[in-house]
């Protein structure tokens, strides 16, 4: 018999810190980074348009780095994770840039489904709702987060690019089987380099703490979210990645971005969601 989901969602959270004090190590200077760059991608900005004075909460919001380039674009952020690691590293970096936002450690679909806050958008972004065995239990909290006619913009790695393996040739993960798929949060800011802000390769101690993930298709995605009350406007897909690199098949370009070599027949690796709450 296996861990059951409260020892699941620890073993995941100190694997994530761990791989938080990994992926800061191979960085420089963030708070000057991100105070002189746009560090978050034209599909974000695209999918998420105005957001000045709006009321915004980044799920799973990591670090905080990207929570501190919406509050650039003057919106009042709030960020939620429930790594303590990444939660500190944010608040720090919001007090070094003098940037404002608010950082809050908890496990998000729990604080989802018990907040009183109620937000003009919800955003999440790379590495989400495939921390969670259901789908349906997030959407419904993005849903019941969100005021009326608020919007979920969602940025994701397509579940296609799981499939793929080190090869790019499908040798990875079966599209349709759920999981858990159990191992360790990976180095890739070091994997991807500059285009996750690696400044150089740092001596990092090997993360050794499993993580719990689970492989969710895009067709229950959109569902879940249509299910959840939420109106979809935008489902779009992308035939790179940003920022990450998902193996050595693929080829660095303009934009921080990975692209299939030439000549290769393409498929998605990424996709961006825009619904409203209805």
């Amino acid at each position: 018999m296996g861990p059951d989901r409260d020892e699941e969602i620890d073993s995941t959270r100190r694997s994530w810190d761990r791989a938080t004090r990994q992926h800061n190590a191979h960085k420089g200077d963030q708070a000057a980074a991100i105070k002189k760059n746009e560090l978050l991608f034209p599909e974000e900005i695209a999918l998420l348009g105005a957001i000045e004075g709006k009321e915004v909460v980044h799920l799973q919001c990591n670090a905080g780095q990207d929570s501190l380039c919406l509050a650039k674009r003057k919106a009042r952020v709030t960020g939620v994770d429930f790594s303590g690691e990444a939660v500190a590293f944010a608040r720090g970096l919001s007090r070094d840039s003098g940037i404002e936002a608010r950082f809050i450690e908890a496990e998000v679909v729990e604080w989802m489904r018990t907040t009183d806050e109620r937000f003009d958008i919800a955003f999440a972004s790379y590495g989400v709702i495939g921390w969670h065995p259901s789908v349906d239990a997030w959407m419904s909290g993005a849903a019941r987060v969100l005021e009326p006619g608020g919007r979920l913009v969602y940025v994701e790695f397509h579940p296609l690019i799981w499939s793929l393996g080190q090869d790019a040739q499908l040798s990875g993960d079966d599209y349709f089987t759920k999981g858990p798929y159990i191992e360790p949060v990976g180095d890739y800011v070091a994997d991807s380099g500059t285009s996750l802000g690696a400044e150089k390769r740092a001596v990092v101690t090997p993360n050794d703490v499993p993580a719990y993930g689970y492989q969710h298709t895009l067709g229950e995605i959109a569902s879940s979210a249509a299910k959840a009350g939420l109106r979809i406007e935008r489902l779009e897909e992308y035939p790179h990645s940003n920022g990450y690199r998902p193996g050595p098949t693929f080829v660095a370009a303009e934009g921080r971005r990975w692209v299939w070599p030439v000549g290769r027949a393409r498929i998605p690796l990424m996709f961006g969601l825009s619904a409203v709450k209805v």
